[in-house]
């Protein structure tokens, strides 16, 4: 009797289903981004702070413009301080990969080639691009293609440098003719001195830039953005993300941001 009724566990133990037996897993935390944010109550903001009236340093050493005010009012709904690092703009991106910050704003475009490597909130603004000239400059252009053969300067890293390579090239300028400067002030000023023939940048702080250094504006254009401007995180940062997003909603739903493009002269 002892054996049978060891042999008749046996069998039952084969038929309990295999699932039953395999070991479960564990069960995964939520995603804290956010909740870190608040734990060390504050969050670290990259920006490159050469780029009016979105981003610039003021004479006594403060961050002012638009993107500054958005991103300490999204600070103050998170409920921390924002602390803003000024870098190149083209270390931004590597510098929230690698947790230096917690995101970035820098009137930065959310293209599909970024999004590879961050994440991006909601878009809160939608540009332009522009083209800057010396003020007696000959040159004439209707269009962004107009600018082909001509030496011209943008930003390291920027969306400008991209089209510029990508549409540019194929038309006939060179690789040489493509200037690359870490600040926008440091392309005006070539273009000022006759070292470069255009500068291709944001129309709004061209259009600061063209006033203070008696420059032009030779074309206004839509057709070389790729996306709208947006805050970078890490990818994966959905609770921030989320919470970003949100704050953005309500601000815009509240008139704040249409406020704030009115306080800075941005269209």
């Amino acid at each position: 009797m002892k054996r049978m009724y060891i042999f008749m566990i046996a069998l039952a133990l084969v038929a309990l289903p295999l699932a039953a037996c395999a070991p479960q897993p564990a069960t995964q935390p939520a995603e804290d981004s956010l909740a870190k944010i608040k734990e060390k109550g504050k969050l670290v903001v990259g920006t490159s702070a050469d780029y009016p009236p979105y981003e610039s340093v003021d004479a006594s050493n403060q961050f002012v413009g638009f993107d500054m005010d958005l991103i300490r009012e999204v600070g103050k709904r998170i409920g921390v301080e924002v602390e803003i690092k000024d870098m190149p703009f083209d270390a931004l991106i590597a510098a929230v990969q690698e947790g230096k910050i917690d995101a970035v704003i820098a009137a930065m475009q959310g293209t599909p080639a970024r999004d590879e490597k961050v994440d991006f909130s909601n878009p809160y603004h939608w540009q332009k691009d522009a083209f800057i000239v010396a003020g007696d400059s000959p040159i004439a252009m209707t269009k962004p293609e107009d600018a082909a053969g001509h030496s011209i300067g943008v930003q390291t890293g920027t969306q400008q440098e991209t089209w510029a390579r990508e549409h540019l090239v194929p038309l006939g300028t060179k690789e040489d003719q493509i200037f690359l400067y870490e600040r926008v002030d440091q392309g005006a000023a070539d273009v000022k001195n006759g070292r470069i023939e255009m500068l291709f940048i944001n129309a709004d702080p061209a259009t600061e830039l063209a006033n203070q250094m008696g420059l032009k504006i030779a074309l206004v254009t839509d057709q070389t953005v790729a996306a709208g401007q947006a805050i970078a995180i890490q990818q994966g940062a959905t609770t921030l993300k989320a919470e970003i997003d949100r704050i953005l909603a309500e601000m815009e739903k509240e008139g704040l941001i249409k406020q704030l493009q009115q306080t800075w002269n941005i269209p």
